[in-house]
């Protein structure tokens, strides 16, 4: 049972969002002379009444709340507390309803993208590592699938933290027993006992899903001490959706934290990634020296728009968790209609059942095929794989002239498809 995501009508919406902003900061009406921002600049922007009363994300935008902080650990700025509560409410929606963890059992805030998100993770794991265990910064090191966001590298690199990553199959892109033993016994022998694990709910390039079990069962075994994340940039808000029985959520014990990204499957606008995990764990990245702030930041970002969390609200709250449940309902289907026309002849693909990616190898696909229908590569300098990404606007209407030129290079005479 959904405990907060209601539907909403856009009268409601128009309602709610107004109302926030209404119990925000007003630049034009009050005296606010210490805060280093204001509304966006109206030589600019419109501030036209008559266009913003119907506009509620326009609105949020022109009046430009800072949502500097974590709103769900204590105070934050008053001046925003309007929208700060929205963007509780979106946590408390993906949290509870899609993640599955207990009411106020986390903390999180909505970031600029997966790639923040999954930094500000190991950021954390790494301090919780060296405070909590007293451990060295060489006796931490990251743990991944070669299919990995390479967020993980920018992590690596950022933090200085070893990375190590272990071998998929080729074939169905899944890690193993074997490969996982591999890689942290060679990190063992390096010197490393601390291991801030990054576990796939959805790669980019191939719509793969980690076994998270293999992660926790293999570190387990050889005595290591281990934090796990889940990057759900792309399969956060679809996987759960798809899989009744998933044990990617916050019920396992084994995983920490999670990555959600909104300007992927939830069409919001770019800059709103989803940052989630367990409650304590944040303060491990509290900056002290933020005394100006009201409240503590424990972001990676600081200041954000708090336009952003509005937008993925009134996404989330107008489609309802039943809507949201067709919409991926159909997407699935989709994506079954072009596996089985590449199956009619032999395209080799690989899809995981729960995912709307599919990833054809390339000697099915041309550089034409590949320009023509913006197809991506794996790699742009050496190609062994491209991706279609089944999204709202890909239509089976869209789907049918890839088809259709693909069977012409095979050989295969065009044909007229039928529903």
């Amino acid at each position: 049972m959904n405990k907060n995501w209601k539907k909403k009508s856009h009268d409601e919406i128009k309602s709610i969002v107004f109302g926030a902003l209404d119990k925000n900061v007003n630049y034009s009406k009050q005296n606010v002379l210490g805060i280093p921002a204001t509304y966006l600049d109206d030589k600019i922007f419109s501030q036209d009444a008559s266009f913003l009363k119907d506009a509620p994300f326009i609105s949020t935008l022109v009046q430009n709340p800072n949502h500097i902080g974590c709103h769900t650990i204590g105070k934050s700025e008053n001046i925003f507390t309007g929208t700060h509560a929205i963007e509780h409410e979106v946590l408390e929606i993906c949290a509870v309803d899609i993640l599955k963890s207990e009411t106020q059992q986390y903390d999180g805030y909505v970031a600029s993208g997966g790639t923040e998100a999954n930094i500000q993770a190991m950021w954390i794991y790494r301090n919780y590592f060296v405070e909590k265990h007293n451990a060295k910064n060489d006796e931490i090191c990251i743990l991944c699938s070669e299919d990995s966001h390479y967020s993980m590298d920018k992590a690596s690199n950022v933090l200085i933290l070893d990375i190590y990553k272990v071998q998929v199959d080729s074939d169905n892109r899944t890690i193993s027993k074997q490969s996982v033993s591999k890689a942290v016994t060679e990190a063992k022998k390096n010197g490393k006992k601390y291991f801030v694990v990054i576990s796939n709910m959805m790669t980019t390039m191939f719509g793969s899903v980690d076994d998270v079990d293999c992660y926790a069962n293999v570190l387990k075994e050889l005595n290591c001490k281990f934090k796990m994340h889940i990057d759900g940039a792309f399969g956060g808000f679809y996987y759960p959706f798809v899989e009744d029985q998933s044990i990617i959520d916050f019920k396992n014990p084994n995983i920490t934290s999670f990555t959600l990204d909104a300007h992927k499957m939830a069409q919001a606008p770019y800059g709103t990634g989803i940052f989630l995990i367990r409650k304590g764990f944040i303060d491990y990245a509290k900056t002290k020296q933020a005394s100006y702030i009201e409240g503590d930041d424990c972001t990676l970002i600081g200041s954000r728009s708090g336009a952003n969390a509005v937008a993925v609200w009134m996404i989330l709250v107008k489609n309802g968790p039943f809507g949201w449940q067709e919409k991926i309902f159909i997407l699935q289907k989709r994506t079954e209609w072009i596996c089985k026309q590449l199956a009619k002849y032999n395209v080799e693909y690989y899809r995981h059942s729960g995912s709307n990616i599919v990833t054809i190898r390339e000697q099915f696909i041309t550089q034409k095929i590949a320009d023509d229908y913006g197809l991506v590569p794996d790699n742009h300098n050496n190609p062994k794989w491209y991706k279609i990404v089944v999204m709202e606007h890909v239509t089976i209407e869209k789907l049918i002239p890839l088809i259709n030129d693909i069977r012409k290079e095979l050989g295969y005479e065009k044909i007229t498809f039928s529903v």
